[in-house]
């Protein structure tokens, strides 16, 4: 019995992965298809569900990739409380196992969301005025610039924590693959890496500009990171680059579906955990 808990959480977390790929896969997809003046635009994981939406079986597959989402979700609250990764309690380890908590509240976030397109309630004003709106809200609150400062600075710690997975290679220690497999993974989860940590950095450079000009509209989602990276030198390079990058991650995202070390505690495991806890 606990053997088949065990698998039917497997099982979530590897579909979860899968449809993580598949909103990176389309994130990227679209912002290269932008670059190459062939359609598409910069968009974020919001935009990219709406997408997914509109193509042929859209809702099959909306309803999929939402389950998987869930999936993810959970799958990250176990990597989190229960630290099925085996991380330990080291300030570091610490400071990712809260990282993904929080990755656990946006993918059930976004789950959601993917629900509420499935049902026709999904219209929103897009994530650069979501983006905005949180901003402004935090801004009007009591020590609201420092809030929004200590945000972007840890998105940006955030980046610089997928610039070093992408620069280590940490990430494959988690991948159970032959040699000939890692030949071509590996590759992947570099490039993917690459392209989220630059994203997450302007992101959070952003957010750091909005607290001390105390100006909501600097803030950005995905979309606008994207965007912005075009205004720069070189930028429709840069752009093209990371919109590669991106779509990479998301392949990338199906060979963690297949290949990722998924250690899922069982019932017992679970109610130790809760009793260490609570002693």
């Amino acid at each position: 019995m606990l053997g088949a808990h065990r698998s039917r959480l497997e099982l979530l977390a590897r579909l979860g992965y899968a449809a993580r790929g598949v909103v990176n896969l389309l994130i990227g997809l679209l912002a290269l298809l932008a670059a190459f003046g062939r359609g598409g635009g910069a968009t974020g994981s919001k935009g990219a569900l709406q997408t997914l939406l509109f193509q042929p079986l859209g809702s099959v597959f909306l309803a999929v990739v939402a389950l998987g989402l869930f999936g993810f979700a959970l799958w990250r609250v176990f990597q989190s409380l229960l630290d099925a990764d085996g991380l330990g309690r080291t300030p570091r380890a610490m400071v990712v196992r809260f990282g993904q908590m929080i990755s656990a509240f946006a993918y059930t976030g976004l789950g959601v969301f993917a629900v509420s397109l499935l049902f026709g309630l999904g219209a929103s004003d897009g994530e650069e005025q979501s983006a905005r709106d949180w901003t402004r809200w935090l801004l009007a609150q009591s020590f609201g610039h420092w809030l929004v400062a200590a945000i972007g600075l840890a998105i940006i710690g955030a980046g610089l924590g997928m610039a070093h997975k992408a620069w280590s290679g940490s990430f494959a220690r988690h991948l159970v693959c032959d040699r000939a497999t890692a030949t071509w993974v590996i590759p992947l989860g570099r490039l993917g890496y690459a392209a989220r940590a630059v994203v997450f950095l302007v992101i959070g450079g952003f957010l750091v500009l909005a607290a001390y000009q105390a100006d909501s509209s600097e803030a950005h989602g995905l979309g606008g990171a994207l965007l912005a990276l075009q205004n720069q030198p070189f930028g429709r390079v840069l752009f093209a680059l990371v919109a590669f990058g991106l779509a990479a991650f998301g392949t990338f995202e199906f060979a963690e579906a297949r290949y990722s070390r998924i250690d899922t505690p069982d019932g017992r495991g679970v109610l130790d955990a809760a009793r260490a806890r609570l002693a």
